[in-house]
C-alpha cells in the first residue's frame, strides 16, 4: 500500500516557477515508478511525466518538455515536478501516481496503483 500527498501548488503569473512536491508513505516507495497527470476543468486527466524507481529514466509529455522537470529522493520518499515557464495552459490540477509497472513509459492515467488527492496550478496571463 502507498499513499501519496501533493503540496506546492498555487497562483502564479505566466513565465513563473513552481515545484510540486510527492510525500509518499510505505517502505516499498523505492520500487514504484513515480509520475505526475494533471486534469483541468471539463478535460481528460492527461499525462505530464513520469520516472523510474531509480530516477534513471524519466518520460515527459510533449507539452512540458524543456520546461519541466522530475525528480525524486528515495531516502526521503519524495518526487518532486519542478515547473519552470509556466503558461495558463497549464491551469489544472496536479496529481501524484505511482504503479509498479506502468510507470515511466505509460502514459495512460487508466489502471494507475495509487494517486495522490492533487493540488491546484493556476497560471494568470
Amino acid at each position: 500500500q502507498v499513499q501519496l500527498v501533493e503540496s506546492g501548488g498555487g497562483l502564479v503569473q505566466a513565465g513563473d516557477s513552481l515545484r510540486l512536491s510527492c510525500a509518499a508513505s510505505g517502505r516499498t516507495f523505492s520500487t514504484y515508478g513515480m509520475g505526475w497527470f494533471r486534469q483541468a476543468p471539463g478535460k481528460e486527466r492527461e499525462f505530464v511525466a513520469a520516472i523510474s524507481w531509480s530516477g534513471g529514466r524519466t518520460n515527459y509529455a510533449d507539452s512540458v518538455k524543456g520546461r519541466f522537470t522530475i525528480s525524486r529522493d528515495n531516502a526521503k520518499n519524495t518526487v518532486y515536478l519542478q515547473m519552470n515557464s509556466l503558461k495558463p495552459e497549464d491551469t489544472a490540477v496536479y496529481y501524484c501516481a505511482a504503479d509498479l509497472g506502468a510507470l515511466p513509459h505509460g502514459t495512460s492515467w487508466h489502471g494507475i496503483d495509487y494517486w495522490g488527492q492533487g493540488t491546484q496550478v493556476t497560471v494568470s496571463s
